[in-house]
């Protein structure tokens, strides 16, 4: 099983505030429901790989 990090960015700030562990092998990209800091709301989250 790889694993790896990856960035979960806002679409609508573009912020990279969460990371997260995802299997590598696979799958397609994340999409999650995560609580941006500066809109203070849920906005969607998608994965970006940042090294």
């Amino acid at each position: 099983m790889a694993r790896e990090y990856v960035w979960l960015e806002c679409t609508e700030t573009s912020l990279r505030t969460y990371r997260t562990p995802k299997e590598t092998r696979g799958t397609e990209r994340l999409t999650l429901k995560k609580y941006n800091k500066k809109l203070r709301k849920h906005t969607d989250h998608k994965e970006s790989r940042k090294k």
